[in-house]
């Protein structure tokens, strides 16, 4: 990878650098390290899908064992979702979220089995995870991973609650979407009902019924964000068999698109 994409930026570092919990001073053994040159080990194995133990030590990174176990420890202390509200509070503050509509939708993954795996209904059986999204514009809000045989449905009301709430503008943070776009894998009257509790518009095609027109070309969002999360190959196939540490690559993976964005050149 001649471009290294997984350096940390100076302005993603400066977003980030002060999420980690400190290192107690006197803290026994050799001294860790450095949280930067540690994330920059995540990011190559995010990047690249290889295991943990083939992390090249020339980098100076630190071993694969070494950024397991931070990636581990940040998790626990939320830095990854917590990196992903701030930029999400960013693109907001920048005009770049249209909170008019959301998608949501459902795309499977091989896994290698452990937590949240299941046998995949698109995949002969094979085991599998599903990752669910709901975003806009290619910017993913909210994303669940389960089991591959789940459906799609009974996790559109935690998608919608699950949107954290976005600062960034005059008022109360925004967390919900004027309306929200699914397939017929979505239709449900009860959750329609719950939508319009929510003050959002359920735009959601019927089973046995024609797709809404337009609606294919409304939901290229999310799907655009599908494209996305699953371009960092250990997302493209899960490989972690705890969900804390798959979760953790997901949240990290949701915060460096919204980092993309914000610095996507102007047309």
């Amino acid at each position: 990878m001649s471009n290294k994409l997984w350096i940390v930026a100076d302005g993603l570092w400066a977003r980030i650098g002060l999420l980690p919990p400190v290192w107690p001073e006197r803290s026994p053994g050799p001294r860790p390290v450095d949280d930067r040159l540690c994330l920059q080990g995540v990011l190559f194995v995010l990047y690249t899908g290889i295991a943990w133990q083939q992390l090249p030590l020339e980098l100076g990174f630190g071993s694969g064992q070494t950024c397991w176990r931070r990636l581990g420890r940040w998790q626990e202390a939320g830095v990854f979702e917590a990196l992903h509200r701030i930029l999400l509070a960013e693109l907001n503050a920048a005009g770049l979220i249209d909170w008019t509509r959301a998608c949501v939708d459902g795309s499977h993954v091989r896994a290698k089995g452990g937590e949240a795996t299941g046998p995949s209904p698109v995949d002969r059986r094979k085991t599998g995870s599903e990752h669910h999204v709901i975003g806009g514009g290619g910017i993913p809000f909210h994303v669940i991973t389960t089991t591959a045989d789940v459906n799609d449905v009974t996790r559109t009301l935690d998608l919608v609650d699950g949107v954290p709430p976005v600062a960034g503008r005059v008022g109360h943070p925004r967390k919900r979407p004027g309306s929200l776009l699914g397939g017929k894998g979505y239709d449900s009257d009860p959750n329609r009902r719950e939508l319009r509790k929510r003050g959002i518009l359920p735009v959601i095609s019927r089973k046995g019924e024609r797709d809404i027109v337009g609606l294919g070309k409304l939901r290229y969002g999310v799907e655009q964000a599908f494209a996305q999360l699953h371009q960092f190959k250990r997302l493209a196939v899960r490989w972690e068999r705890g969900l804390d540490l798959h979760e953790a690559f997901v949240s990290l993976a949701c915060g460096l698109i919204c980092w993309r964005r914000l610095n996507k050149p102007a047309p």
